[in-house]
């Protein structure tokens, strides 16, 4: 009986594809690090995986913990002053607070920069204002497609101060869901069908579990980068 219960688990458990993506390496003086960080997306079947491969991208120890630190310095003055919020105008995110910046200093910017070129084509004309939104240990995103009044085809997001996972689920097929891995200080990245054909969440903490393991959620800041609507 155990023998066939672990056969059932094994046919039944979901595909796991590691997409592999050359990242520029903020410890290196130039150039494009030659390190290749693998990223974890788990889904309900290969074929969605694959399918999505080139619209979802997620790029491990993008960051340094020196530039988390820098950005944190900055952003961490302005978050104080607000209170986190549970009633979202579209009802999208419980427990939150958030902001747009327009201005950084000199190292943030470069680390902007870098999450700029690794996202975006050449030209690509992008919002200015970066989105920052902090959630709290106990908030969550619910699912939800952005507007695309608001962005356009592209955003990118730095993770900052924990591990999440983002879910993406085909919002007229709910037997397809994609599960990312965003571990702290990576950068995701969601294109076109991505973003238009598919919900996307952060899970709540009790919810917080990638391929079988427990992903424990703390407080999390996203920095947000994203193409200006067609």
């Amino acid at each position: 009986m155990k023998l066939l219960v672990t056969i059932l688990k094994q046919i039944h458990k979901p595909a796991v594809y590691s997409i592999h993506r050359r990242r520029l390496s903020s410890r290196t003086t130039g150039g494009t690090s030659p390190l290749r960080d693998e990223a974890p997306v788990v889904g309900s079947n290969r074929q969605l995986v694959l399918r999505l491969g080139l619209q979802v991208e997620v790029r491990t120890g993008f960051i340094t913990e020196e530039e988390e630190a820098a950005l944190l310095q900055e952003l961490e003055p302005g978050l104080r002053r607000k209170r986190y919020e549970f009633d979202h105008w579209d009802d999208a995110i419980h427990g939150y607070r958030e902001t747009e910046r327009v201005s950084w200093g000199a190292a943030c910017e470069e680390i902007l920069a870098r999450v700029r070129s690794a996202a975006f084509s050449e030209g690509s004309s992008l919002l200015g204002p970066v989105h920052v939104l902090d959630l709290d240990k106990a908030g969550y995103i619910k699912p939800h497609i952005d507007s695309v009044k608001f962005c356009g085809s592209t955003i990118a997001g730095l993770s900052l101060l924990s591990d999440s996972i983002m879910r993406l689920v085909k919002e007229d097929d709910s037997s397809e869901r994609l599960d990312l891995l965003l571990s702290r200080r990576s950068l995701y990245i969601l294109r076109d069908q991505a973003r238009y054909e598919y919900t996307h969440e952060i899970l709540k903490d009790e919810e917080s579990v990638f391929n079988g393991q427990k992903v424990p959620r703390q407080r999390r800041i996203s920095v947000i980068c994203r193409s200006l609507p067609e």
